[in-house]
């Protein structure tokens, strides 16, 4: 089955090039070499063409907040796939070294190429990016987005709430759950044979060999990047994020209804950075989560109505982590791609902007330095907790990363300082920061996706309100808090 139409954009006027020593993936986002759309484009391509696929895939050192955490996990990753390539594609994994080294590089493959296949993604720097490219290549460039189970480009427009958006992503899942991409995107592409990458371009930017990619240790010290946000012991790359994900279908996702909201259950899946690097697809979780279930397609709703349950016909379970899975993560998408204002102060409802300056001058508890929230050395023990779990491992848990956000527009002198500063921890510490989706889960903080609440408060104005004192009483967290803020270190 060819790869869906509405998945692909061409970027170009420029031809494709019948005569071309090869097909480019140019891969960015969708860091993987199975369930992988792009990838199967261009595989698509090349059996077209008679042509092997070049995966060409550079890891720049001057993208906003890159640092050793960041580019760790990211080795791992082209390390895996220089792996599993082998044979199958040639492979072209390239490190910049110092910012603008890779400037030329993409023009330079681009001429030996007959096409260039590119991942498709609404953030970041991303769409700036492949904007540049269209201009600069002399053949045709496409993007295909390998990030979604519904292509984000189908809906077209923001929606203000996640019932809005389930409405219509419900109608449109069922021919899309018919349409997942191919397990091996490769299966029936041409193999590379003696073809090579050409030595133009060997000579100019060599290939980062496999050893250091797999030893990130040796080589980010040679890089230009922070070297301040160090890399957490959770490592990146294709084949964690598949025994990660089995182990959750097996051992968690049973009881994920009851245990994801506590911090000490570790319920949740904890696969958001394999995610937002690429190196695991939704497609591949989705089908794992089904094929635990023994589900069917006859299961679903057939007269979808944007309810947060029962859509799928699963175990409560399996549909409560299909919800944020399918449907949060997805909003975000959409909602990035129909504004270019995501993730900024405009992009909140009228109505949290509203209440939110009217209440602008309310007098603050309590001021947090930016040096104390950097460090999680503040007076509530729980926030701490939250703040070092980020610092040590990257990652926050789900239930305390909402109240993480609404103390920060409690400490601070506005709330477009609360925002500023959730964004620039979240995305210079996270993972999964960045992303789409973890842009949703901070602008939710502050009202996005959601409705007034009463009773009008100091500060919140009607945007929903969260405490310390109440997360303590309902969620499971001594374990959490003798971790991350051992009593004594505030």
């Amino acid at each position: 089955m060819p790869v869906p139409r509405e998945r692909i954009r061409i970027l170009n006027d420029a031809p494709v090039r019948a005569d071309g020593a090869f097909v480019l993936h140019w891969m960015t986002m969708s860091r993987r070499t199975r369930s992988n759309p792009a990838l199967e484009r261009a595989a698509e391509l090349g059996r077209e063409l008679s042509r092997p696929v070049l995966v060409f895939e550079p890891l720049r050192c001057d993208y906003p907040y890159a640092s050793d955490r960041l580019h760790a996990f990211v080795l791992r990753g082209m390390a895996d796939n220089a792996r599993r390539l082998a044979g199958r594609a040639l492979y072209h994994p390239w490190v910049e070294r110092r910012p603008g080294e890779g400037r030329g590089l993409l023009r330079a493959l681009g001429r030996y190429a007959c096409a260039v296949v590119a991942d498709d993604h609404p953030g970041f720097f991303l769409p700036r990016m492949l904007d540049a490219a269209a201009r600069q290549l002399e053949v045709r460039l496409e993007a295909v987005d390998a990030s979604c189970l519904v292509p984000f480009r189908l809906f077209e427009r923001d929606f203000p709430t996640a019932y809005a958006f389930r409405r219509s992503l419900q109608r449109l899942l069922p021919s899309w759950l018919d349409r997942m991409p191919a397990r091996d995107p490769l299966r029936r592409a041409p193999p590379p044979g003696r073809a090579g990458v050409p030595g133009e371009v060997l000579r100019s930017w060599p290939a980062t060999p496999v050893e250091l990619l797999l030893d990130p240790g040796r080589l980010l010290g040679e890089l230009s990047i922070d070297h301040r946000v160090g890399p957490c012991a959770r490592l990146g790359g294709s084949v964690t994020a598949e025994a990660r994900l089995s182990a959750f279908a097996k051992d968690a996702l049973p009881a994920y209804c009851e245990e994801r909201a506590h911090p000490d259950a570790e319920g949740t899946s904890g696969l958001s950075p394999w995610l937002h690097f690429g190196h695991l697809g939704t497609f591949d979780v989705v089908r794992a989560v089904l094929e635990h279930e023994g589900w069917t397609p006859e299961r679903l709703t057939q007269s979808p109505r944007g309810a947060r349950a029962g859509f799928w016909g699963t175990s409560v379970s399996a549909e409560a982590f299909l919800e944020q899975l399918v449907t949060w993560r997805e909003l975000g998408f959409a909602s990035c791609a129909a504004r270019p204002d995501q993730g900024r102060w405009t992009s909140l409802p009228a109505w949290a902007r509203a209440t939110l300056e009217k209440h602008a001058g309310d007098p603050r508890p309590y001021l947090a330095s930016r040096e104390q929230l950097a460090a999680g050395r503040t007076k509530d023990r729980v926030w701490n907790a939250a703040q070092r779990q980020l610092l040590a491992e990257g990652t926050i848990h789900n239930s305390l990363r909402m109240l993480w956000g609404k103390k920060l527009l409690e400490w601070t002198a506005s709330p477009e300082e609360a925002l500023e500063i959730m964004l620039e921890l979240n995305d210079r510490l996270a993972l999964d920061g960045r992303d789409p989706n973890s842009q949703s889960g901070v602008l939710w903080c502050l009202g996005r996706y959601d409705r007034p609440w009463g009773p009008e408060r100091p500060i919140f104005g009607t945007v929903r309100y969260m405490s310390s004192e109440s997360a303590s009483r309902k969620l499971r967290l001594r374990r959490t808090l003798e971790r991350y803020a051992p009593l004594g270190e505030e």
